[in-house]
């Protein structure tokens, strides 16, 4: 399918504006990282614990951070979820030991702040089906409800089930009339032993300190073999001045992207390295099919100078180009918009490196060619011995004799 055709647009003719935002773009990013001291890494990366909480009613950002503050020492970051009432809380830990008790005492500070008047009842929002059955065996013996070991932990369960499928959240009580198990005499004693908590507890995450600092190394080295193979490969493949242009240009991709993380103040974590993996391999396939037509149209001999093949090959790949990328970037921002908290970092590496990619291999890899195609020209037309000529040019022509024309007489 080919929705451009016969098209003569002047691309290296307009490459100036791009590289100036580039460079800006660049400037702006690496400024940023210095003054923040470096990307922003998540705890796959750093070391800690990240705590997904869902509330009821989320209280303001603030007041959860003063309250984890007085279990919990140190660097505290409380990040609300837009159109959502969960709030991810993430703290750093100096050892491993620190990590096993930190969900501990994340869990203490919100009750005790936010779940003051529990009266020693469970909190029916974040018990476990073990705790629950514990909590309910004695209280339903003593309310004459025979219940076997089985239908009891069958009990648990559906109350549980019926939890996490709403959000994890049970905000009435009289919510679990409707759950299989739950008779009229089973509900009231379950109001006896447990309470509705404001919030749920959805994820806990930690890696210890040593594992983070081992998996960002690992990190970078992937993306930068990633970059060295494919260096090797298009300069077998082609000539290494275009494996150079074309590693060049993921090195401008990649420095932009983490340099927009780093201005929006974004993690990166493993999913951001696995999206900035797939931008590599994305714009470094943008730019070899552009290549690939370059030299196809040099075997052919087309008349015209080198920047003149170079455009005609980048209109000819167009239409690919638009297909592919805006297909791509439809989806991407997809993710980006309707993704949720998970998937952002992800899904916005991929949508700016999808832009930024696109136009790196028409207006940052193709003029490097062309630079060092002037560049050859140059150094040969310097090297090229001056030509003989056939005779000395300041000397006369010698003139030819005349013969004497003999008249009749």
């Amino acid at each position: 399918m080919e929705i451009f055709k016969h098209t003569n647009f002047d691309f290296l003719g307009k490459k100036w504006p791009f590289i100036i935002v580039s460079l800006l773009l660049t400037a702006a990013g690496l400024t940023s990282l210095a003054l923040k001291g470096g990307p922003r890494y998540g705890i796959d990366f750093t070391g800690g614990a990240l705590m997904d909480v869902n509330f009821i009613k989320r209280p303001p950002a603030e007041a959860i951070r003063s309250a984890l503050h007085k279990k919990l020492s140190g660097e505290l970051e409380v990040q609300e979820i837009s159109n959502s009432q969960e709030a991810l809380i993430s703290s750093g830990a100096a050892n491993e030991q620190a990590l096993q008790i930190a969900r501990n005492d994340m869990i203490a500070a919100l009750n005790a702040s936010f779940n003051p008047d529990s009266g020693g009842k469970l909190d029916i929002n974040n018990a476990g089906q073990a705790a629950l059955s514990d909590a309910l065996r004695q209280p339903l013996a003593n309310a004459s409800v025979a219940l076997s070991d089985d239908q009891l932990q069958a009990l648990a369960k559906s109350i549980t089930r019926y939890r996490d499928a709403h959000s994890g959240l049970i905000r009435n009580l009289d919510e679990l009339a409707g759950v299989p198990g739950v008779t009229p005499q089973v509900l009231n004693v379950i109001k006896q032993v447990c309470y509705p908590g404001s919030f749920n507890i959805r994820s806990f995450e930690f890696v210890g300190p040593k594992i983070g600092a081992d998996l960002r190394q690992q990190a970078i080295n992937v993306v930068l073999i990633a970059l060295g193979a494919m260096l090797i490969y298009i300069a077998f493949r082609f000539e290494w001045i275009y494996g150079v242009a074309a590693v060049i240009a993921v090195f401008h991709d990649t420095i932009i992207t983490i340099g927009l993380f780093s201005i929006f103040h974004k993690q990166i974590d493993l999913t951001v390295i696995a999206a900035l993996l797939t931008l590599v391999g994305y714009s470094m396939n943008d730019t070899i099919v552009t290549f690939d037509r370059i030299r196809e149209n040099l075997k052919l001999q087309i008349r015209g100078s080198f920047p003149h093949i170079v455009n005609l090959s980048i209109n000819q790949t167009l239409s690919r180009t638009v297909l592919t990328s805006g297909l791509t970037f439809l989806t991407a921002l997809s993710l980006f918009l309707f993704g949720g908290q998970v998937l952002n970092g992800f899904s916005f590496a991929l949508v700016i490196g999808i832009i930024i990619g696109t136009y790196s291999s028409i207006f940052i890899a193709s003029p490097i060619l062309v630079f060092w195609q002037d560049v050859a020209d140059r150094r040969k037309r310097g090297a090229r011995p001056p030509a003989v000529p056939s005779r000395p040019q300041n000397v006369a022509k010698p003139v030819k004799s005349v013969k004497p024309v003999r008249t009749a007489k």
